[in-house]
């Protein structure tokens, strides 16, 4: 993959605004961020390239379909800090907002003191429509060991606990060897990473040789979410 991102730079860049977070300070840095922004979609587009190689479902992605947008939606949170601190790319099937699974790299730098790394790599899919997570629970029930299997390849990954269920929901069997997949509201792999990660010549590469890794769990959500899609 060519060239090495400017990490440090884009880090610098989220620090101050992690200090600095209200509209004044970021107009008076508006330029900088753009500079910042076409940094990371370089970096994002030579993502999408290197998971293209192994995932042919987002090939064709540009960096917009797959990058935020700074500011925060403050409507609904008591946080009304203005802006995000982290910067992130979710390369997915037709873009960040289809609903399909897809492979989720952030940056984010670490503002409190003894506080570990915040840097994050992520695969799957998180706040699912009740239909499309009842097609993933079917998908568990007809073709768990599978999951598990997919799961296990991935190393280094581990499935994000933060959003289960104490109980096996209505309509599943409770008695299911793979009652913890089925407890799962969002179906997410996740792995944090540290500096040295991060900050590597060859990150683009680095990410997408563990994003390789969780491809065969991405194919079988997006086998049960593609089916919901086409049931609607």
């Amino acid at each position: 993959m060519p060239g090495s991102m400017p990490t440090e730079e884009i880090l610098d860049f989220l620090r101050r605004l992690y200090e600095n977070n209200d509209r004044e300070w970021f107009d008076a840095h508006r330029a900088e961020w753009t500079h910042v922004k076409g940094l990371w979609a370089d970096f994002t587009a030579e993502l999408i390239e290197g998971i293209a190689s192994f995932d042919d479902s987002v090939r064709g992605l540009r960096p917009q379909d797959c990058t935020y947008r700074i500011a925060r939606d403050t409507r609904f949170s008591p946080d009304k800090r203005p802006y995000k601190t982290w910067i992130g790319a979710f390369v997915a099937p037709k873009g960040k907002k289809s609903g399909y699974a897809g492979y989720y790299f952030q940056l984010e730098p670490v503002t409190d003191e003894g506080k570990g790394c915040n840097h994050l790599l992520g695969s799957g899919a998180v706040c699912l429509e009740p239909a499309v997570l009842r097609s993933i629970r079917e998908e568990v029930v007809d073709h768990g060991a599978e999951m598990q299997r997919s799961i296990h390849a991935a190393r280094g990954f581990r499935l994000d606990p933060t959003n289960r269920l104490k109980r096996v929901p209505t309509g599943f069997p409770s008695d299911s060897e793979h009652a913890d997949l089925l407890k799962q509201k969002d179906f997410c792999l996740v792995k944090q990473v540290d500096e040295a990660f991060v900050h590597a010549e060859d990150l683009a590469a680095r990410v997408v040789a563990e994003f390789r890794r969780t491809q065969p769990f991405i194919a079988q959500l997006n086998r049960a979410i593609q089916y919901t899609y086409e049931e609607m």
